[in-house]
């Protein structure tokens, strides 16, 4: 079977997105990839969804923190940006959802917006509401352990 032309080829966008969960929350790329689906349907509609074309091409979240390149069609930019701004939890997970970029290729969309990939987690004990505790601190972050769920702070909480 031959190629289609590059003129009649599909043009894509990638879309850098960061990732940022709960330091105990795990999902992986088919959890989010049903996510983001779930949430192109209830936005934008069968017919919509399917203009979009939202594919889940890289995928890393680790210790709360991760990032996704999702690949749309050209021109699709902005609804595909209020798509991903709907999705707010992940396999029941709650997660924080940050479009860094686009990019005309998953290449230079990884060198540009990517960057390291997600940062390690530090612990320490820290002092919260007159006890000392375990916390998660990313990139100045701090994520309290308190009766089986956590609390974000900053430094001036501690």
């Amino acid at each position: 079977m031959k190629h289609l032309p590059k003129h009649l080829r599909p043009r894509w966008r990638y879309l850098a997105v960061e990732l940022e969960g709960w330091p105990d929350a795990e999902f992986d790329r088919g959890q989010f990839q049903r996510s983001v689906w779930f949430a192109a349907q209830n936005l934008v509609g069968d017919a919509g969804s399917a203009e979009l074309d939202l594919t889940v091409v890289d995928f890393a979240f680790e210790d709360g923190d991760g990032h996704a390149i999702v690949r749309i069609h050209r021109g699709e930019r902005d609804r595909a940006r209020a798509v991903l701004a709907c999705v707010e939890r992940v396999d029941g997970e709650a997660v924080g959802v940050r479009i860094s970029g686009a990019s005309g290729t998953v290449r230079g969309c990884e060198e540009k917006y990517i960057g390291g990939g997600p940062k390690g987690a530090g612990q320490r004990n820290v002092v919260f509401e007159n006890a000392e505790r375990r916390a998660v601190v990313r990139d100045g972050r701090i994520d309290v352990r308190t009766d089986g769920a956590f609390i974000g702070a900053t430094d001036l909480d501690l």
